[in-house]
Order: structure tokens, then sequence, then C-alpha cells
């Protein structure tokens, strides 16, 4: 596992579109994805620790933010040929046991996470309402464990997002395990 730290938020980028099968047996694409107030875009997969240590956290954030009209989507990048446990089988079944209240969608010739500039699970893109870039961070100030009273980056900036159409100047990169690219 390499840690891989996501590069500073290019803001007003326009979200890529993608075309990608979910877990929920759903072809899901950008449009279908975004919220009337904004789209967070989280690059993640199943047996990374630091995805693994924050899981629960994203799915409460998630949840919040879809009351403030930002939806979310979840794709997994990864080439499961050295990572069975990142295999689409593995991603309904981590869907399903966590009942992720987002979509889990597979890239598997992984076009997407390059044409989003992913490097790490997790990598968040937060997109306002006209789908423009706005955060590109870290999930709380807490790492790998929960900590009390510990700022939550990711929906602050993206409760921002839904108020303002603008995330906040101060970002702190992600960090996480390197997005597993496929041998060419």
């Amino acid at each position: 596992m390499v840690r891989t730290e996501t590069p500073v938020c290019d803001f007003g980028r326009p979200a890529p579109d993608f075309r990608l099968k979910g877990v929920d047996g759903k072809t899901w694409t950008l449009n279908q994805a975004r919220g009337n107030n904004g789209l967070l875009v989280m690059f993640i997969c199943n047996h990374c620790p630091y995805v693994k240590s924050v899981r629960d956290r994203i799915i409460r954030d998630t949840r919040e933010l879809k009351d403030l009209g930002v939806n979310a989507v979840a794709i997994m990048s990864n080439d499961p040929t050295d990572y069975a446990e990142d295999s689409f089988d593995n991603m309904k079944k981590i869907a399903a046991e966590l009942r992720f209240p987002f979509p889990y969608l597979y890239d598997e010739t992984q076009q997407v996470a390059k044409a989003y500039g992913a490097v790490c699970t997790p990598d968040f893109f937060g997109y306002n309402k006209d789908l423009k870039l706005q955060y590109r961070g870290r999930l709380d100030e807490s790492r790998k464990e929960p900590a009390p009273g510990a700022r939550r980056d990711l929906f602050e900036a993206m409760k921002q997002v839904a108020q303002t159409g603008q995330g906040p100047m101060d970002q702190i990169p992600s960090m996480g395990c390197s997005i597993k690219w496929k041998q060419e």
C-alpha cells in the first residue's frame, strides 16, 4: 500500500461525464447522479484500510448532504486482479451490508478515474449545482480513528457549496492508498 495525497482543488473544473454499472444493476450517468445543489463523487474501494476506517463517516455525511440537495456517488476503479476484495461481487456485498445511501459504481476500464484525475482511495470531488469542482480535500480531521468533535471538512465544505455554490479556499488534501492501476 502506497500512501498518496490528493492534489490541490482545481476550482471550476467541470465534472467529467460517466456511464458506469452500479451494484444495484442500473447504469448510472453523471446527470442521473447529481443533486439539485451539487454532487459528491468519491473514489473508494473495499480493501483499503483508509476507506474501511472512514466508511461509517462517509455514510453519515452523505445521508446528511442529501438533505441539503447534494447527492453522492462512489466509484471503485481499482484493478481487482491482485485485490479480490475489490471484485464487483464483493462491491455488491459491501454496499448491501453497510446499506450505502449512494450508488456504488464499477469503473472497470479505469477511464473515469483517469478523467477525474483520481489518485487514491478515498479521493473526494465536490461539485456545485453547475457541476463545477469546488472541493478536493479530506473527509475530516480525525485521520483513521474517529475523534470526538473533529472538524468535518468534507461535510462543511459541501454544505457551503450547497448554500453558496462556492467551496472553501483552504482545503487539506485527502490521503489514502494509491489506486491500483491495471498493468499495461
